[in-house]
């Protein structure tokens, strides 16, 4: 390493020359990045090489998997509020990204992934694990760039930083040819990106749609608010908090927006969608205005869309002006980040309180308790457990206080529905893909984004089985995740949906899973299994209590379905209790 010095408009500028791997642990130290999810390889090796002097200020969590890496960092992201960072190598170790890339993008999660490249000048030549990175991950990246020479690697880096966590949050992807990672170039420090002219990552505020969306919500007589996971990515709790109390409005969550309003709060009516509450989805075709914060009205909100709120007038806040007018027209759009335009709306508000509207809300919350939700939180002793009385005793023991963090599947949507939060960011799940597999390698990510809470892994018996490798990351750094398995020997849902609409024709989704709690004993974590109702709650008790990591397995019944339900290619008016 050697020191120089550069002009730059008539001022010295001292350098020093240094590897472009030595600029790409610079570049994360001067991002505030305190930890890294990666798996090292022939192509990423330079880096890793330079890594290795500053162990101290950059934790590396070696992951069994570069999928386990990338849901890592994106429960990381989920409860921290920061960029997730993934390191992999070329070919294999990128391509075995994209299933988190595609996720992150659809969730809105900010990632930074480096991957390793072969050589510039084999670039093309079909060398050994050398793919077009590039290419593969366009569809599924908010920006990805290829550098192929040292010089590029900052101002590329900055730029990736800037474009993940800005505007509507999102992955990137940054390709460094190995040649690139090995030159030594001028290197006169890190400049963190704060502006490009080609990208404008929060729209402009029209005051003039703002005065039309208050002057429509103040004529309401049944509105009916719908936030979605734009509130938590803003930062806008208190805003949103203060929106729906000023204006008396019933407020429902989105499968990715649960945890932005506290679950108890008295206007907050439960979930939305195919396995939503029974209240928000019928009156959603009752109302007179629907409100739309930070939600991108995806099919599985809003089930048939010719039969979806067509008596309303929809306004609609979101950051992404594409999302404006995909699914849903709006009457009024309003652009821009909701920490903003809600203080605005919220002070054009006239103060009211809409009690029988809400009444409404109560009485299909009764309708449903009496039918779905009693039997499933408190069940008959002859009955087989159900998942639902799990999260019954995992509220009462956590007080509401974890961080819970859920796979794909039926305990997915029970939890969903039944876990209790007071806090945001304590909701982490994979929503818009749906990935199997999510819920192992996020809790640990999650943990390390928040290490003096409780993180709970809840994953079915077929999800747990894609990952369940990352075992391994628990027992290297001693992350105390506590992991429930809720194992009903089938992959749930889809046979669900055999039972309900392809006559019991269950094909292929009966699974058979090795003794989990061996497993975790293998890798030196304690846990247990419990079948029998009347040591569930001391079962439970002992997992949270217990120091270090846990793995609980819950012996639940094997064909009990998630209900209410809206099915598929119904309008959600049509929603079925049974």
């Amino acid at each position: 390493m050697t020191a120089t010095q550069t002009k730059t408009a008539g001022q010295t500028t001292p350098t020093e020359q240094i590897s472009g791997s030595e600029i790409v642990i610079r570049a994360l130290l001067a991002e505030g990045v305190e930890t890294v999810f990666g798996y090292p390889g022939g192509a990423i090796m330079p880096i890793y090489d330079a890594l290795f002097d500053y162990q101290e200020q950059l934790h590396h969590v070696l992951v069994r998997h570069e999928q386990g890496g990338i849901h890592a960092a994106q429960g990381f992201a989920r409860v921290s509020g920061k960029t997730g960072v993934v390191f992999a190598t070329s070919g294999p170790g990128a391509t075995n990204l994209v299933t988190g890339l595609a996720d992150a993008m659809i969730d809105s999660t900010p990632l930074v992934c480096i991957t390793g490249q072969v050589f510039a000048h084999l670039l093309g030549t079909d060398a050994f694990q050398e793919v077009d990175v590039i290419n593969i991950t366009t569809p599924v990246t908010k920006w990805n760039f290829q550098v192929t020479d040292a010089s590029e690697i900052a101002p590329a880096l900055a730029k990736a930083f800037f474009i993940a966590k800005s505007g509507r949050p999102g992955p990137v992807v940054v390709d460094i040819t190995k040649n690139a990672q090995i030159q030594e170039t001028d290197f006169a420090g890190y400049e963190p990106c704060k502006f490009l002219r080609s990208y404008r990552p929060k729209p402009i505020v029209r005051t003039e749609y703002i005065r039309e969306a208050a002057d429509l919500i103040n004529a309401a007589k049944r509105p009916f608010v719908l936030f979605g996971q734009g509130v938590i990515l803003g930062n806008a709790e208190r805003e949103f908090q203060d929106f729906i109390e000023k204006g008396g409005f019933p407020a429902a969550w989105t499968l990715l927006g649960l945890s932005a309003l506290p679950t108890e709060h008295p206007l907050n009516v439960g979930m939305l969608g195919m396995h939503g509450n029974y209240g928000p989805n019928v009156l959603t075709n009752e109302c007179d205005v629907l409100i739309a914060v930070g939600m991108r009205f995806d099919d599985r909100v809003t089930g048939r869309l010719d039969r979806y709120a067509r008596q309303a007038k929809v306004v609609h806040l979101d950051i992404d002006p594409s999302e404006i007018d995909k699914n849903v027209k709006a009457d009024v759009p309003v652009w821009g980040d909701c920490k903003e335009t809600l203080p605005l709306l919220t002070a054009l508000l006239e103060p009211k309180t809409h009690p029988e509207w809400l009444q409404r809300f109560r009485e299909h919350d009764l309708e449903e308790a009496t039918q779905v939700i009693f039997d499933e939180l408190h069940p008959a002793e002859n009955r087989e457990l159900t998942m639902g009385e799990v999260l019954r005793y995992l509220n009462e023991l956590t007080d509401g206080e974890a961080i819970v963090v859920t796979d794909v599947g039926q305990h997915q949507m029970v939890a969903s529905r039944y876990a209790k939060f007071r806090q945001t960011r304590s909701n982490v799940t994979s929503g818009g893909a749906g990935t199997m597999g999510f819920a192992l390698p996020a809790a640990i990510g999650a943990k390390f984004g928040a290490p003096d809470r409780t993180v709970v892994a809840i994953a079915g018996d077929g999800g747990f089985q894609m990952t369940m490798q990352e075992l391994g990351v628990i027992q290297q750094e001693g992350t105390a995740v506590k992991i429930m398995i809720l194992n009903n020997r089938f992959l749930g849902m889809v046979r669900q949906w055999q039972e309900l609409f392809l006559n019991r024709r269950y094909s292929f989704t009966d699974i058979v899973s090795p003794d989990f709690v061996k497993v975790a004993e293998a890798y030196g974590i304690r846990g247990a299994q419990v079948s029998e109702r009347s040591n569930l709650k001391n079962a439970i008790q002992t997992m949270l209590e217990t120091p270090g990591p846990y793995l609980l397995e819950v012996l639940v019944g094997k064909e009990n379905n998630v209900f209410p339900m809206v099915p598929q290619g119904c309008g959600v008016g049509e929603i079925r209790l049974r």
